[in-house]
């Protein structure tokens, strides 16, 4: 059944005020720049097959940081290379922030960034209506599996449209996490089956393996301090709350013995240690890298 709470992704300036708060309270950011930087090159190091441009798609880019990122490390693995970079992201204040990034970098001129203010799903929807048959070379859906109506219909779509040599990057919670711990427990009373899923790194190698699709995963480790989620009416705890249940002003909207389990189980072992009178929630990452059908 789905939840009668308000999904936080209806209201974009809310959602983007909890997450900026979550990313300066969490190592999410880092824990990503870390594998860019340290694994990435060798994923990217054989895609391509040595032509001269490539085709890029980014899914959910937000603000562009992490983007800019991969785009470097695929530009010093292949030097001399031009880049067409199609930037898929619903939020007009992410894609403002992104723009804004690119504009105070002039040396990305070999980069075409094709902008298109959308969810996954309607890109999708606009790809086939216009029978598009470009391949891309490098793919990357980093924390936005959660919002399609339909992950593994989404990732096989994605897959579907690899050049040979291509690679799809898939970044999620892992299912060892504490966000994993609350999906499997609050599913039904949390998640929006149309607009949001409690989707984890787990669910998606079991329909991987289930279709018997190669790929490769790895585990980042990451926290966040969510020390005050506890604190009864503290603006920046609710504000955390909303982002970890994805509920419009969670605190004041769920039933109290909701609320009550949520706080529970967020401090639980499984979830959460406490350290230095703070309490650290178990923010873990998954990536998976997806092979071309080809």
């Amino acid at each position: 059944m789905a939840s009668p709470l308000k999904s936080l992704v209806y209201d974009d300036s809310r959602y983007q005020k909890s997450f900026q708060l979550f990313l300066e309270r969490s190592s999410e950011h880092q824990c990503m720049r870390d594998f860019i930087h340290n694994m990435l090159p060798d994923i990217l190091a054989s895609v391509g097959g040595g032509k001269p441009h490539l085709n890029v798609i980014g899914v959910g880019s937000g603000a562009g940081e992490i983007d800019l990122e991969m785009l470097s490390q695929l530009c010093q693995k292949h030097p001399g290379v031009t880049v067409d970079n199609e930037v898929v992201e619903p939020s007009s204040m992410q894609l403002n922030k992104y723009k804004d990034l690119v504009s105070k970098k002039p040396d990305l001129d070999y980069i075409k960034f094709s902008w298109n203010e959308m969810t996954a799903s309607d890109f999708e929807e606009q790809w086939r209506v216009k029978k598009m048959t470009k391949k891309a070379d490098f793919i990357h859906m980093i924390q936005m599996l959660y919002y399609v109506k339909d992950p593994a219909a989404t990732v096989s779509f994605f897959q579907s449209l690899l050049d040979k040599n291509g690679k799809l990057l898939i970044m999620l919670v892992s299912g060892d996490s504490g966000w994993g711990k609350l999906g499997r427990t609050y599913s039904n009373q949390l998640c929006h089956t149309e607009i949001s899923q409690c989707v984890t790194t787990g669910d998606i190698k079991s329909f991987l393996d289930s279709k018997g699709v190669r790929y490769q995963s790895y585990e980042l480790p990451s926290q966040m301090d969510i020390t005050e989620c506890f604190t009864e009416g503290d603006e920046k705890g609710e504000l955390l709350l909303d982002f970890l249940t994805e509920v419009q002003d969670f605190s004041k909207t769920a039933p109290p013995e909701l609320k009550a389990g949520v706080l529970d189980l967020l401090r639980d072992p499984d979830c959460s240690v406490e350290s230095n009178g703070r309490v650290i929630f178990n923010n873990n990452l998954g990536v998976i890298v997806v092979d071309s059908l080809t």
